[in-house]
């Protein structure tokens, strides 16, 4: 689980936009770039390696 007020301050690394959290796959989703970010022990891991890219069906959060 991530701390949602981290949701103000922390961007896409990519685009800089912002992310929404994704409860059921615990990922942060970036809908500017289709990307989503793993979180990993309570740590996004906001690297482009790490992110994997998705759907637009699957783009619900």
């Amino acid at each position: 689980m991530i701390d949602i007020k981290l949701l103000d301050i922390i961007a896409c690394p990519i685009c800089k936009g912002k992310l929404a959290f994704n409860k059921e796959t615990n990922e942060l989703i970036c809908k500017y770039d289709h990307l989503a970010y793993p979180i990993v022990d309570g740590i996004p891991a906001l690297l482009q390696t790490r992110a994997r890219r998705i759907s637009p069906d699957e783009e619900i959060y």
